[in-house]
């Protein structure tokens, strides 16, 4: 690992009523990548609402999405980046193991940050996606903080 740090954001992107992966990373082949914060949040109106599962999963195919383009966070940094990432599921991906599952209120959002030396390690061509289940329609930002 090089040590660059990359962030890959979605724009407001609709849970619709089933599972939905709103964010998928792919470390590049034969190189891991340490995910170090994953981020959703949502713009419900009622009070009273269900909550949303959000998940993040290891991910065994693409499924259909939209490219998205992760940036460095250091412009300065000289190295290209090799991690790819993709955003809003039209047809899922196939997901193996569930890593974490928090219910959230559609009302505020989620935000999960690795301890000191406790990063997420996805493996050289690995993938995982921040996918949702909502019981209603609603707007969802989602965000990935990490280092190849």
């Amino acid at each position: 690992m090089a040590g660059v740090a990359f962030a890959a954001v979605t724009g407001e992107i609709s849970t619709g009523t089933a599972i939905k992966t709103l964010l998928q990373i792919v470390a590049p082949t034969n190189q891991r990548i340490k995910l170090r914060e994953i981020s959703v949040s949502f713009k419900g109106t009622s009070n009273t609402a269900s909550p949303i599962i959000v998940s993040l999963t290891r991910q065994t195919t693409a499924g259909t999405m939209s490219s998205l383009t992760p940036v460095k966070v250091n412009e300065a940094d000289n190295e290209t980046l090799q991690v790819t990432a993709q955003h809003t599921a039209t047809a899922e991906p196939t997901s193996s193991d569930v890593i974490m599952s928090e219910e959230v209120h559609p009302q505020t959002g989620y935000t999960w940050q690795a301890p000191f030396g406790g990063e997420m390690v996805v493996i050289g061509g690995g993938r995982v996606g921040v996918r949702v289940t909502a019981a209603a329609d609603v707007s969802a930002i989602a965000r990935v903080f990490g280092e190849e």
